[in-house]
């Protein structure tokens, strides 16, 4: 799961069409017609309001019964950031981030069943939002952020799904740690926040690309797991490349270049959230010198979103994984119609739907005559999706349509979407995303 962005300020019947984000306040109003509300807010969201606690629930309740897991719950759950609302910082403090953050978590907990959940801060896990402030400051100013640290880490330890080492490390290291599973799968999360654009942090000493010592705590960590031979899952909030809207390039090169290092033998999958829709982006060796299928050494999958905002339907996705080397085999994604929602506002019986939206070997992978279902959907497997795509632009079609969760308001992708798209899912870094054809990265 990814983007919560669970809203308890939602107001069924506020203005949902509001000049300005998020909607569905009872402060909010379209200027256009400031005393008479043009789109009543539905019960369970709407696409420019984040998620109210009836479809937080609905959503909950779905993920156990459409999985088959009600019984025995999931091995683990991973959950890659921003659990709080779209606010301005003047509707937010400390408390109100701290009481989100439970709630959650507690949520999580008792509806997702017994298997842990590996979580990461989003930047809206904070407060104020984005900022985090390197260690490196020394001093009271390096520790203003460290509340929010200590609160998570305690909630992770008082859940039971960190050991006492991992919960000192998230203490020590801005929420980041590791944590090694019994069967052997080793998960780094980090906080991303320490190279997203909006950290102001960031713009102090910008000649070192690694102020924060973020990236030194994960290469100190996949070297200890490439010493004792196990593979790593890599989980932050703010993506690494794709359009290179959202990540400074000096540390999203370093981290190619650490992913490069670490790949394909120790990195078995990296995974992020924040953009709110279905992407994917690939690296390769040698910094992309050469993208190929043969060059092609890890994936970062960007998952769906449970908020609606802006204009994309909820969503979350469930993976099959391999026990011996912890590589994707199946990925199955669930989409809630947010068009569909006003019509449940005059009766109690039945909430959203979640439905199937995709398989994704099945939709992408029909071409790919030399990968056989034992082959699992990694880089060099979506390498050969991009090849189709190349070859057959509807296959871009399909992408761009699930990147919004099969939302009535996305927009289709034709004539130099096509390539931008291509080009978008083969950029790892920020510098990758930034080189493609501006304006088609996001859906919304």
């Amino acid at each position: 799961m990814s983007d919560f962005h669970i809203d308890p300020r939602y107001a069924t019947s506020s203005e949902a069409n509001c000049t300005g984000s998020p909607c569905c306040r009872k402060n909010v109003f379209n200027t256009a017609s400031p005393n008479i509300t043009l789109l009543p807010a539905p019960r369970y969201g709407a696409f420019h309001c984040d998620t109210p606690m009836a479809l937080g629930m609905a959503a909950l309740q779905a993920i156990p019964a459409l999985t088959g897991t009600q019984d025995n719950g999931f091995a683990w759950t991973i959950y890659t950031g921003d659990l709080v609302s779209h606010d301005p910082d003047k509707q937010l403090s400390r408390d109100y981030v701290k009481y989100v953050e439970t709630i959650l978590y507690d949520l999580f907990k008792r509806m997702l069943g017994t298997g842990p959940v590996y979580a990461a801060l989003g930047n809206h896990d904070s407060y104020n939002q984005a900022q985090d402030a390197p260690a490196s400051l020394g001093g009271a100013l390096a520790q203003q952020f460290s509340w929010n640290y200590d609160h998570v880490a305690d909630l992770w330890k008082h859940e039971k799904w960190l050991p006492a080492a991992a919960v000192q490390l998230a203490k020590r290291h801005y929420a980041g740690y590791m944590v090694k599973r019994m069967d052997g799968l080793r998960v780094i999360a980090l906080n991303t926040d320490m190279w997203y654009r909006s950290n102001y942090f960031n713009y102090i000493n910008m000649t070192n690309p690694d102020v924060s010592g973020m990236l030194r705590f994960l290469t100190d960590e996949l070297q200890s797991a490439e010493d004792a031979g196990d593979r790593v899952w890599i989980i932050g909030h703010v993506l690494s490349g794709w359009d290179g809207t959202n990540p400074l390039e000096n540390p999203t090169n370093l981290f190619y270049q650490i992913v490069d290092r670490y790949s394909p033998h120790v990195i078995a999958n990296i995974f992020f959230g924040h953009t709110h829709e279905d992407q994917m982006s690939i690296f390769y060796a040698n910094n992309a010198t050469v993208m190929s299928a043969e060059t092609a050494q890890a994936l970062a999958w960007i998952g769906p979103s449970v908020t609606p905002i802006t204009n994309l339907n909820s969503g979350f996705r469930v993976y099959e994984v391999d026990s011996a080397t912890f590589e994707i085999m199946e990925a199955h994604t669930w989409k809630s119609d947010v068009s569909s929602f006003p019509d449940l506002d005059d009766q109690t019986a039945f909430g959203p739907v979640y439905t199937y939206e995709y398989n994704t070997r099945q939709t992408y992978g029909k071409t790919i005559t030399s990968w056989t279902p034992n082959d699992p959907l990694n880089a060099t497997w979506w390498h050969l999706v991009t090849e189709a795509m190349e070859a057959d632009p509807s296959l871009v079609m399909t992408f761009n349509t699930f990147q919004g969760k099969s939302s009535v308001q996305t927009k289709p992708c034709t004539d130099e979407c096509v390539a931008a798209k291509i080009c978008l899912i083969r950029s790892g870094s920020a510098t990758f995303g930034l080189s493609c054809p501006p304006g088609f990265g996001s859906v919304q």
